[in-house]
């Protein structure tokens, strides 16, 4: 198979040796560059073009900025967030930026490259360990629960949205459902047409913000539960 090639762009030395070395030992990833300053990570992706670039959001010119300007230049390119910050406005600024993906810097190493597959993939944008964190943060900004979204959703579509909204990747939510990874695609599809959102990211905020998602999982099961998919 093709190896994902990757640009990391931090401004640590030490913490791109870091980051160089945990994906060394997955023959998946390619590391093809690195990139002190937000300029040069900009410049690397044109010449380079990685397939992924791992961004510091707070490296010398702003990796926001960064991030704005890869994407608008090389849609194509997933862009993942690695930090040190679980601030939910933080994560949302991401977000905003183009980020496909939100990594804290101190998930367990041997998760990290299953988180970038899943990104690759268009799964599961923010590290599992975190989705409780934020969603509990977003609940209690959210204004009280009012009837939204104007077409309501099937009972299994909420079952989807609340797996979904607590990091599960679609196969994950098949295995919970008993149902093929195609029937939650379509599903997704649905919901995202629904709330009028249009990706996982816009479509776990604004579920929590409208009262549709619990953060605990259908039937009251817990994120520690769903570990164990």
């Amino acid at each position: 198979m093709k190896a994902i090639r990757v640009l990391i762009a931090d401004d640590h030395e030490l913490a791109r040796a870091a980051i160089r070395t945990i994906l060394s030992r997955d023959p998946a990833f390619l590391v093809v560059g690195e990139a002190a300053t937000a300029q040069e990570a900009v410049e690397l992706v044109g010449s380079l073009r990685p397939d992924l670039v791992l961004m510091d959001m707070r490296m010398p010119g702003g990796g926001a900025w960064a991030t704005r300007q890869i994407k608008a230049a090389f849609p194509q390119v997933r862009v993942v967030v690695v930090t040190v910050s679980e601030a939910a406005e933080d994560l949302f600024e991401a977000f905003r930026s183009g980020a496909q993906g939100y990594l804290i810097k101190d998930l367990e190493t041997r998760l990290w490259p299953d988180y970038l597959r899943s990104v690759l993939d268009a799964e599961a944008p923010i590290s599992r360990p975190l989705v409780q964190r934020i969603l509990g943060e977003l609940a209690q900004a959210a204004p009280p629960a009012r009837r939204w979204p104007p077409e309501p959703l099937t009972p299994r579509e909420r079952e989807v949205l609340e797996w979904v909204a607590l990091g599960l990747t679609n196969r994950e939510v098949a295995a919970r459902l008993g149902i093929s990874e195609n029937t939650v695609k379509n599903h997704l599809k649905s919901i995202l047409s629904k709330l009028q959102v249009e990706n996982r990211t816009q479509l776990v905020r604004e579920a929590v913000v409208h009262g549709l998602v619990s953060g605990h999982g259908p039937f009251g099961s817990s994120a520690r539960e769903a570990e164990g998919v």
